[in-house]
């Protein structure tokens, strides 16, 4: 199919010979680039200063100026110089080339879909809630960066999420602002004649109409679905109106949408996928539509095709406890998937469920879609390292009687997207010190020409963002206390808060009980006295929303807005209302430590932390997510002590306390020790080594990469053999697992015999394959690990001739007497060349 490339060159403009200028602008206000490349800034400040202030939303401020100021500006020789020289910086940028061309130029990757419920990428496309949408959004830039050739596949809300308003009394009421998309930087996707996109879903008893849309992110593009379309009902229409929002029927009808209608999406623009990555498993239905298409193409059943299509699947779990995954009763599955598992997949209802069961003999259990990702994949993947072995467990019953190390979840670290987050001091930093283009895939050698930086540029940029930030705040909290009804005079007060030079402490993220938020709060008197220390004052800045489901979130925010109104604190302490990202960009780059309290091992991962490190902030958070391993004594401070102790009010107590112990001890001491030219050699030592090691290992530059080297590619060579000659080594796999899982069962071990000689041990056993041959299983001995030893995995031989027919064969294998002989225990599972077990193959048999 042909796809218009813009809706816009069918529009008339009354501007006579300006036309190509004003289509210049539309090419750069429609390209996502700006938000993180902000040499544009300076043309839509031209156009409407106070609307770009407002807004930082280009689209809308070309949407809405005036056609005189319009023809003045394009009538400028100036103007027309700047702009086309954006234009052609923005075309340059746009080729095909870049770190994965360069680094991969024979690859047989071409494209990667990248699904996921939500997209953080500009408060101008407000279509996102938080750390899930921070990722997407933060990737797909880097992945423009980079040159990887990945496509975003997504939904575009006309509510989105929910913008808070806070009253007197701190208490938060929800609000639903419609999302314009005339003043959205999308397009519609549109057929060669001019037609609008426009896809079918069947669901019980009509036709789902849904609308395509298109968003340019540098080299990257981003599809969105939305079901406001005029074809449907009024309550069709709103099924796409709020992420987040509504019952779990809405939740499912969206995920079909994205997962279902977002794979025939990228069907009807001509795309063809090697890679599919699920970011978390709101996207799963997609493997099924994708297996679907497989299915239309070749011919073959759905098991052959799920088999073929799931090597080239990344799922990416974001979830710390298995109660944060969606899942669907039985009877809705069947109301909504039960004809398109007959008709489309042409299998049972039954067996479409035991895909997302845990015991598919369970007829009452859930549909767990998470279960489903990770039965439909060729890979799976944490966003940390501790968040893997987290994940390990909760994904335990899925492989039993595999050892949890073996549970195969691994893991990529979080990155933030550098050039989206930095400020343009910190930018200007960077630039000079490490090079123009140092988040493009130049990893080497940043860490030594940052470590160059001088204390002079370092501590500048400290005071401009500081600056910045009380700037903003003097500007921010008088208008929102005067919508919240506070008093003239409080609100003239709010002009003149807080210190350009004062230790500026910074926490805002999502208010959940498990993020424990009120861990400052915990003695209110203790935190006060830091706060208003006259001799080293502190001013700490609060931000975040609860969801409106979630009262105790709410409850903790009330706390919050109650305590900074307090006499003795309020000149110290500020919460601001509306936490989105144009607040976050301003908080990360303007405090001078970022606090983080979550419940340990909750936080998966944590990306607001990477933020400041791009700007010389430090990090003092819960040895939890990210931190747990970036952290070290020189470049932060950590509280806890690495283990897990659930809700325990007294754990809570002790790891408030050393907040403020360090707090009042290490933090505020350290910033105010100065030397003779008034400057903290100590901290800015501290900052400088936390800029060289961490920004560049933290940064979704990094992420990409590592996705790209560790599965993307992978995926796509595995996906490719497993497709070609007709499906053959798919109909192989198929058949072995097939066969392997009737069969398994019936092995039959002898009693293991060694002997230990000359400092080794010589184990041999006789085990009964049945109807298998040795060339389609692994025996292995397995000494599980201990306090003493890591775990020790050791592959047995058969010997070259049977020594019993009927299916016994003699293993043997040998290995040095460092560990008892009785820790060694054998088993047997699938053997096959480039089957991913136990992820395809979860079935092991040991002996009793």
């Amino acid at each position: 199919m042909t796809l218009m490339n813009s809706p816009f060159s069918r529009l008339a403009h009354p501007m006579s010979g300006k036309t190509d200028g004003y289509e210049l602008l539309v090419e750069l206000a429609l390209d996502l680039r700006w938000s993180w490349s902000h040499k544009t800034d300076e043309l839509w400040k031209e156009l409407d200063p106070v609307l770009w202030e407002l807004t930082r939303n280009p689209w809308a401020v070309l949407q809405t100026v005036s056609w005189e100021k319009l023809e003045s500006l394009l009538s400028s020789p100036a103007f027309r110089e700047r702009l086309a020289h954006h234009a052609s910086v923005k075309r340059q940028a746009g080729q095909p080339d870049g770190w994965f061309h360069s680094a991969h130029p024979q690859s047989p990757l071409t494209t990667i879909a990248y699904f996921s419920m939500e997209f953080m990428l500009s408060e101008a496309l407000p279509i996102y809630s938080g750390g899930l949408g921070n990722v997407a959004g933060d990737q797909l830039k880097a992945a423009s960066d980079l040159g990887v050739p990945v496509v975003g596949v997504g939904l575009l809300y006309q509510q989105g999420y929910f913008r808070q308003i806070l009253d007197a009394q701190g208490n938060q009421q929800a609000l639903y602002p419609f999302n314009d998309p005339g003043q959205l930087p999308v397009t519609p996707v549109r057929h060669a004649a001019g037609e609008w996109l426009r896809l079918e879903i069947k669901l019980p008893g009509y036709s789902l109409w849904l609308r395509a849309w298109e968003v340019q992110v540098g080299r990257v593009k981003l599809y969105l679905l939305d079901s406001n379309d005029i074809a449907n009902s009024p309550i069709h229409r709103g099924i796409t109106s709020e992420l987040y929002g509504g019952d779990s029927e809405l939740r499912l009808r969206q995920e079909i949408i994205l997962g279902i209608g977002g794979w025939r999406l990228l069907e009807a623009v001509g795309l063809r996928p090697e890679v599919c990555h699920l970011n978390e498993g709101h996207a799963a239905f997609a493997v099924l539509e994708r297996a679907a298409a497989y299915m239309r193409e070749t011919s073959h059943p759905f098991d052959v095709a799920l088999n073929v299509t799931r090597a080239g699947n990344l799922f990416t779990t974001h979830t710390a406890v298995e109660a944060g995954f969606d899942r669907f009763s039985p009877a809705l599955m069947e109301h909504y998937l039960g004809r398109y598992a007959h008709e489309t997949l042409g299998i049972a209802m039954h067996d479409l469920l035991a895909l997302g069961r845990r015991n598919a003999e369970d007829i009452a259990e859930f549909f767990n879609m998470a279960y489903l990702a990770v039965r439909s994949s060729g890979a799976v993947n944490a966003v940390s390292r501790l968040h893997g072995e987290v994940s390990r467990r909760i994904f335990a019953p899925l492989f039993p009687r595999w050892p949890v190390d073996e549970i195969p979840v691994g893991y990529v670290t979080n990155g933030v997207h550098m050039p989206t987050w930095d400020s343009k001091t910190a930018n200007d930093l960077w630039t000079e010190t490490c090079g123009q283009h140092c988040w493009h895939g130049r990893s080497a050698g940043l860490e030594k020409d940052m470590s160059g930086a001088s204390d002079k540029a370092i501590w500048n940029l400290r005071s401009t963002n500081r600056a910045a930030l009380v700037h903003h705040i003097r500007i921010a909290l008088p208008r929102q206390w005067a919508m919240s009804a506070i008093s003239a005079d409080k609100v003239e007060k709010a002009k003149q808060i807080f210190h350009p030079d004062a230790l500026t402490l910074g926490f805002a993220r999502r208010f959940a009980t498990y993020k424990r938020p009120n861990l400052l709060l915990h003695d209110r008197e203790r935190l006060a006295r830091i706060l208003s220390n006259a001799k080293f004052p502190v001013q700490l800045v609060m931000a975040g929303k609860a969801h409106p489901a979630d009262q105790p979130g709410q409850a903790l925010v009330r706390e919050w807005v109650q305590f900074a109104r307090r006499s003795d604190v309020e000149d110290h302490v500020v919460f601001l209302g509306d936490y989105d990202m144009l607040l976050a960009q301003r908080l990360v780059q303007g405090v001078d430590v970022w606090i983080n309290t979550p419940e340990r091992p909750w936080e998966a991962s944590g990306t607001s932390g990477m933020k400041v490190l791009v700007n010389g902030g430090l990090n003092l958070s819960e040895l939890d997510g990210w931190w747990a391993e970036a952290y070290q004594p020189n470049i932060g401070w950590a509280i806890g002590d690495g283990s897990e102790h659930g809700c325990d009010p007294q754990w809570d107590a002790a790891e408030a306390e050393l907040l403020y112990d360090l707090l009042e001890h290490q933090v505020v001491p350290e910033f105010y020790r100065r030397n003779d030219s008034g400057v903290p050699n100590e901290w800015i030592a501290r900052i400088r080594q936390s800029m060289a090691t961490l920004a560049p290992r933290f940064s979704a530059c990094r992420t990409v990469q590592e996705y790209t080297d560790l599965h993307y590619l992978p995926a796509a060579i595995n996906y490719s053999e497993r497709a070609a000659q007709g499906s053959k080594a798919g109909k192989i796999i198929t058949a072995l697992k097939n066969t392997w899982h009737k069969e398994a069962t019936s092995i039959r071990f002898s009693e293991m015999i060694n002997e230990t000689r000359d400092g080794h041990h010589h184990f041999s056993i006789l085990i009964n394959l049945h109807n298998l041959k040795p060339e389609a299983v692994r025996v292995e001995l397995l000494a599980e690990r201990s306090a003493e030893s890591e775990a020790l995995r050791l592959e047995m031989r058969p010997t070259v001739i049977p020594e019993v027919d009927f299916g016994n064969y003699r293993y043997v294998a040998t290995i040095p007497a460092n560990r008892a002989a009785s820790d060694f225990t054998p088993r047997v599972f699938l053997r096959h060349d480039g089957l991913n077990v136990p992820l395809e193959a979860p079935q092991i048999v040991w002996q009793h």
